[in-house]
């Protein structure tokens, strides 16, 4: 709030939980609002709030809760509104059907609230309920103000529309799945009848989804669209902003390859304002540890006349501004190093906070980032903090929420001073959780560096049991994911973590590599050159750094694991097959085992066209490769899975039994991609992948015949 110079929380009262105001840097707070204000008429307890933002002037708040599971995200719920001067609590669209309004906010004006509700937009004065409907065509196939599965998935887009800053119009997206085809997953299991799940999924190869921006007008519903160049069904227009009264919109086309920022001024055709190009694709959201699934706007500066933007053009993911009259670009960091991501200017605008770690790619560090045109790099996170480091920026640059954390200790999270790093309050120390894994004698993680044969050198993450003997060898699991989607050998406590030492204890060496084509920070070609190589560029490194990692005196060649969930399973599967002679034990969990089966979105970003190559695709998927299997398999696949679906393991089954190549199987009944629902469903997987692997790979250290005679 305030532009960072307060902020809220929600604290545990008396009777709930009440919303605190704190003063950033003085510390002092006052109740906002006492829990027993939320709850609403009729009811007896409080509301439970999910997610809340606030109206321009900080006076009114919207309360999301009763959320229902949209994909990945619960979007759906109902929405409230209190008014701190009224202290009045009020139910938006309360005609509507029950948690079924998205993404509601309010506008600028603070008078009312827009939002979608059953794929349609509408906007309420919230002060005497009137609600009024701006488009009225949404259907599951017409998508207003919202996005349809592929681009939720894979361009990180959820949210669908924009107020203008005069709260005249609304600019939204509109999305035609009319002619993207249905894919059916089965329920077997609530019924004794079989019930089917439709779910609009374009395959590789498929057309996009066409889409399109308009604004509608508030007070009217009249509705102008956009009219960009291009067949709508051959191109992603995956960001949006409005920019004064003119809209800055970015299209994508089809290959992901060529990115055009275009300005769309009133009662103008839209103007092309820059271009940027890559062989393989550009990326609009970075894939980075700390940028997943963020949307952000592009800064904008020169009093209006330029955004800031990153780019890859010179081999390099740098900060460049561009000029919004003629395109022109001004690069803000030269040299040879990665952005992570942007955070926020500083208030005056001299600085860009920036995410970056030029010397270590398994870590990350604030830094500041100068605008003079010299492109001064200042690292801000102090020593003290090794590790992997998240910022939260607030909107003035003053202030930043810090998350620490590293291969050996749990978050922290602190409330500090960005210009000098100063600790103002620990909001989590997770000291409880710390003084736990002391006492569990927790192995410890560190970090290596192989070559293979081919020159590739690879950052690795070992972990070896607390009482590892030099003179024994011990057998080794492998944690594989391998594709442009994330990075594993990384310093941070991963979700993996307590599982992976739990093994570690039990007598197991854990080791993760990244290869190329993962996106840690080591320049374009590095992330770029998987480019219709997947499965086999980053399978190859996997297994050449492995052969490496196998001449160490201390692991034992005969007892070699692997293990990987989504692209990690399809590593397995690939490097089961592909390299036997390497890897005796594989367990895979839910892989994309015939890369045509994937979303277009994802796969043609990173493969190209099937119509141009599809050999490539082939060449890729671990269901080719499946007569090479000559080791112990453990597949795994939820039949629910929305995102890989559960076709894909019917497919290398049926390769499988094909070539005669004997394995395990287990599917999770109505599961999504990450097996977590229903009852003890965790616990069961992790319990299985356990098992599996001590029923294989005999644990614990052996002595070496060589330390024997010595």
């Amino acid at each position: 709030m305030q532009g960072g110079d307060r902020y809220t929380l929600w604290e545990k009262g008396t009777e709930g939980y009440d919303l605190i105001q704190y003063h950033t840097e003085k510390q002092t707070s006052k109740v906002l609002i006492e829990a027993k204000e939320l709850i609403p008429q009729g009811e007896e307890k409080p509301l439970r709030i999910e997610q809340y933002s606030w109206s321009a002037d900080e006076r009114k708040v919207l309360l999301f809760t009763n959320s229902k599971r949209v994909w990945r995200s619960n979007t759906k719920g109902d929405y409230y509104v209190f008014d701190l001067d009224s202290r009045r609590l009020k139910q938006l669209g309360k005609a509507l059907p029950s948690s079924s309004l998205m993404f509601a906010k309010f506008s600028p004006d603070n008078s009312q609230v827009a939002y979608v509700s059953d794929f349609n937009l509408y906007v309420e004065d919230y002060r005497n309920g009137e609600i009024r409907q701006l488009t009225t065509d949404g259907t599951s196939k017409v998508i207003n103000g919202t996005f349809d599965w592929a681009y939720e998935e894979e361009l990180a887009c959820r949210d669908g529309f924009r107020w203008s800053p005069d709260g005249k119009k609304i600019a939204f997206w509109q999305i035609d799945a009319s002619n993207t085809k249905t894919f059916y997953m089965i329920n077997n299991t609530d019924s004794i009848y079989a019930s089917l799940i439709p779910l609009q999924y374009p395959k590789v190869g498929e057309a996009p989804s066409a889409a399109k921006v308009g604004t509608v007008t508030v007070e009217s519903a009249e509705i102008q669209w956009v009219d960009l160049p291009g067949d709508p069904s051959q191109h992603y227009l995956p960001r949006m902003q409005w920019h004064e009264n003119d809209l800055l919109i970015t299209q994508l086309n089809r290959k992901q390859n060529t990115l055009k920022l275009w300005r769309k001024k009133e009662g103008a055709q839209p103007t092309l304002l820059y271009t940027e190009k890559d062989q393989a694709w550009v990326d609009v959201i970075h894939t980075d540890l700390t940028a997943s699934w963020v949307v952000d706007d592009m800064p904008v500066v020169d009093k209006g006349q330029a955004v800031l933007k990153t780019n890859e053009t010179d081999g390099w993911r740098h900060l460049y501004k561009i000029n919004l009259n003629d395109g022109a670009q001004t690069l803000f960091s030269p040299g040879e190093y990665d952005l992570a991501r942007m955070y926020t200017m500083d208030q005056k605008q001299k600085y860009m906070y920036v995410n970056a770690s030029p010397k270590n790619n398994t870590q990350r560090y604030l830094y500041r980032l100068s605008l003079d045109g010299k492109g001064t790099l200042k690292r801000m996170t102090p020593a003290a903090y090794e590790g992997v480091n998240v910022y939260n920026v607030s909107p003035n640059g003053k202030y930043a929420v810090h998350t620490h954390t590293s291969a050996n200790s749990p978050a922290t999270i602190q409330l500090i001073r960005t210009k000098d790093h100063r600790s103002i309050a620990n909001l989590v120390d997770n000291n409880e959780l710390k003084e736990k894994l002391i006492a569990l004698k927790m192995p410890k993680a560190t970090f290596f560096k192989v070559t293979t044969e081919e020159g590739i050198e690879m950052d690795g993450r070992i972990v070896k049991p607390v009482d590892f003997d030099p003179n024994k060898k011990y057998p080794v699991l492998f944690y594989v994911y391998g594709e442009p989607w994330g990075q594993t050998a990384v310093d941070d406590w991963s979700m993996r973590s307590l599982w992976e030492r739990m093994l570690v204890q039990k007598g197991y060496i854990a080791i993760t590599m990244d290869n190329r084509g993962t996106p840690t920070l080591k320049g374009r070609e590095w992330r770029k050159s998987i480019y219709r190589k997947v499965g086999i560029l980053n399978a190859r490194d996997q297994a050449m750094a492995a052969k490496e990692v196998l001449k160490w005196d201390f692991i034992d060649e005969d007892r070699v694991a692997v293990w990987g969930w989504s692209g990690g399973g399809s590593m397995t599967l690939n490097l089961m097959f592909q390299y036997p002679e390497i890897y005796k034990t594989g367990m895979s969990i839910a892989p994309v085992a015939n890369q045509l089966t994937y979303d277009n979105i994802y796969q043609e970003r990173y493969m190209g066209l099937p119509s141009e190559n599809k050999e490539d695709f082939i060449a890729g998927s671990p269901v080719t490769h499946a007569k090479g299997l000559q080791g112990n398999l453990l597949l795994v696949h939820g039949t629910g899975d929305d995102n890989v679906h559960y076709q894909n393991a019917e497919m290398v089954i049926n390769e499988l039994i094909k070539h005669n190549k004997q394995f395990q199987m287990m599917a999770y009944p109505n599961r999504s991609h990450g097996i977590w629902e229903g009852a003890n469903t965790s616990r069961h997987l992790f319990t299985l992948l356990t098992q599996y692997l001590e029923n294989h790979v005999k644990a614990g250290g052996v002595e070496r015949p060589e330390a024997m005679k010595n």
